[in-house]
């Protein structure tokens, strides 16, 4: 028996070279995957709305209820939330200069400054910070940041619109995609995967749904509390509030932080009351709202809710830590319907 050394690892090598290419162009796609991903997990969560109303009226019906509503929210969030968050933006940018005056003046600034006399100048760290403000070379600078923030923010919405769009698609072909994925799958088993991926479709639509209620529920309530306290830019801290809901336990806690220090601009009481505010409400929202709303859901252990969010935001911004956990919650489903049953009979 000949063995040919050369042909052996010429074709090892084209293996590699084929392997590398196809993860060029996965890399290369990553965004587009997450697009598709959140649009896919977005089609499931409206997918039970749909089911409901095809129980009154025809499947397109249905179908043309939800699209005009979906279309109509995503209309009224940018053209009702997108200005006033771009207009307390220009407000901040322009009146930075008054507000570190402000901020300097304030009897805690100075009683800091006074406890670090010697050792640090606070009121020279403000001068400093409202000195480069109001140098035109630096302006020109921090312009190019806004750039890059107004570019990012148009990147998106156009991500918004591409998800949007796939997501209307999934949900008209929804049936029929799964009918053609479940031909795949042999005769003898279909039965038993037909019935593990409606468990996991209706689970993860669940897990959408109540996910997406408790994130309004803490935009809604941050907005009228931020606005009660006098907090600065109240939408946009609100806006935080509700996207850092959309991802449970890590989400929420880094916004209440982020949105405690901004407080700070105000006045320490504000960010003390934002900061005890947020405390309590983690603590309803754990122990009441949550068990409320996702009690017909997948429950995903803690734990894994913090790796699940970490590796989806590290493979793919926050959209990938947005699918990362009802990718999880699909993999819990998968395991104890399908391999905890075949490890009992073995």
């Amino acid at each position: 028996m000949r063995v040919n050394a050369f042909r052996i690892g010429f074709m090892g090598a084209i293996g590699v070279l084929v392997a590398l290419v196809a993860g060029s162009i996965v890399h290369q796609l990553s965004t587009v995957l997450v697009y598709i991903g959140v649009a896919l997990f977005l089609a499931l969560g409206v997918d039970p709305l749909v089911s409901f109303l095809e129980r009154l009226v025809p499947r397109w019906v249905a179908i043309t209820v939800v699209v005009v509503g979906v279309l109509t929210a995503f209309a009224g969030v940018v053209f009702a939330v997108v200005p006033i968050l771009v207009e307390q933006a220009t407000n901040l940018i322009q009146n930075f200069p008054d507000v570190v005056q402000d901020i300097s003046g304030q009897k805690w600034v100075q009683d800091l400054s006074d406890q670090f006399s010697g050792s640090f100048d606070i009121d020279h760290t403000l001068q400093s910070v409202q000195s480069f403000v109001e140098n035109p070379g630096n302006l020109l600078s921090l312009g190019g940041g806004i750039l890059a923030v107004g570019s990012g923010i148009l990147s998106g919405l156009t991500g918004a619109v591409i998800v949007i769009i796939l997501m209307l698609y999934f949900l008209a072909s929804m049936r029929g995609m799964k009918s053609m994925t479940y031909r795949f799958v042999p005769a003898s088993r279909r039965q038993n995967f037909i019935d593990v991926s409606e468990q996991i479709t209706q689970a993860v639509g669940r897990y959408v749904v109540g996910q997406i209620s408790q994130a309004l529920i803490n935009g809604i309530l941050s907005l009228v509390f931020l606005l009660i306290i006098g907090a600065p830019l109240p939408v946009l801290l609100a806006s935080f509030a509700f996207l850092g809901s959309l991802i449970p336990l890590v989400g929420t806690l880094a916004a209440a932080i982020v949105i405690s220090l901004l407080c700070l601009f105000a006045s320490p009481a504000t960010a003390l009351a934002a900061a005890i505010y947020y405390l309590v409400y983690m603590q309803v929202e754990a122990y009441v709202i949550s068990p409320r709303i996702m009690s017909r859901a997948v429950q995903v252990p803690g734990a894994l809710v913090v790796i699940a969010a970490v590796a989806g935001g590290t493979i793919g911004g926050v959209l990938g830590a947005l699918v990362a956990l009802p990718v999880a919650a699909s993999v819990i489903i998968i395991v104890q319907k399908v391999i905890y049953p075949r490890q009992e009979q073995a």
